[in-house]
This record gives C-alpha cells, structure tokens and sequence, in this order.
C-alpha cells in the first residue's frame, strides 16, 4: 500500500510543478497535496513542524504569486495606475487560460499607465515589468513544486 501513496505523491507533485506554468492549476497547494499524501504511510516521514513550514511556504507562495507582477509593474517605473490594471488584467484575463495570463497583466498596465496619462514608451515598459513579474512568480513556484518532489523522493 505504501508504493501506491508513493506513487500518488509523485504524480500529484508532478501535476503541480506543470501548475506552476499553466494558470488553470494551483501548483503550489497540488505538490503540497503530494506531500500530504506521504503522511499516510508507515512510519510517518515529515514531521508535524515540516507540514506546517510548508503549508506557510505554500501560502506565501499563493499570495506572492498575485503580488509579484504588480511589484514588477512599479520596480518598471509604473504608477499606481499600472498596477491596478495589473492586476486587474490578471483577474479579468485568468479566465482566458495560459495566454490569458501573461496578456493580461502585461496590457492591463499598459491601459492603466495610459490612462494615468504617460507616454506610450513608459506605458510599455511597466507592462514589461508586469511580464517579467510574471516570469519571477513562475519561477518561485517551480522552485517550491521541485522541493516538493526532492523531499517526496527522498522520503521513499
């Protein structure tokens, strides 16, 4: 019964580390599942302390994920402006799938840049900052997916 969870783990770790890239998946919370799942054999492998480290990891993961863009629209020169539509482009557009993800930050702080009236060239570079925000979040939760799969693996 142990390989089953095992393999359970795996899978689910797995599942979050494409989630990390595809927006139609929480990658973070799926992986941490994966973990979880390990709990169910005999004898325990992670402490109760180690859940709850990654439980807050994978918490301050989810929530830098919605930040991160909006920081890297301001670092880029952008108003507040840009980064209301920032994120407001990530919310309208997450429904548009992966495209819609990386769109949506990017021209809602071009719009929101544009409405606050600054030139199309500044407009453009907070919306690469929206980008490369994007980029930084995706990054950090692969990083925390593949941690996952080390401390998974390690664990067999």
């Amino acid at each position: 019964m142990d390989w089953l969870w095992i393999t359970l783990g795996i899978i689910l770790v797995l599942i979050g580390i494409a989630g990390s890239i595809l927006p139609i998946l929480p990658g973070p919370p799926i992986a941490y599942a994966g973990v979880l799942l390990q709990q169910l054999r005999e004898p325990n492998p992670f402490s109760s302390k180690f859940l709850w480290v990654w439980a807050g990891i994978v918490v301050v993961t989810l929530v830098l994920d919605y930040i991160i863009p909006a920081w890297g629209t301001r670092k880029f020169g952008g108003t507040r402006y840009g980064v209301w539509g920032c994120m407001l482009g990530f919310f309208l557009a997450f429904w548009m799938g992966p495209w819609g993800i990386i769109i949506g930050p990017f021209l809602g702080a071009f719009a929101g840049e544009m409405i606050a009236g600054q030139d199309s060239k500044k407009s453009f570079r907070a919306a690469v900052g929206s980008f490369v925000g994007f980029l930084l979040g995706s990054l950090l939760k692969m990083t925390i997916c593949f941690m996952l799969l080390y401390f998974v693996i390690k664990s067999i």
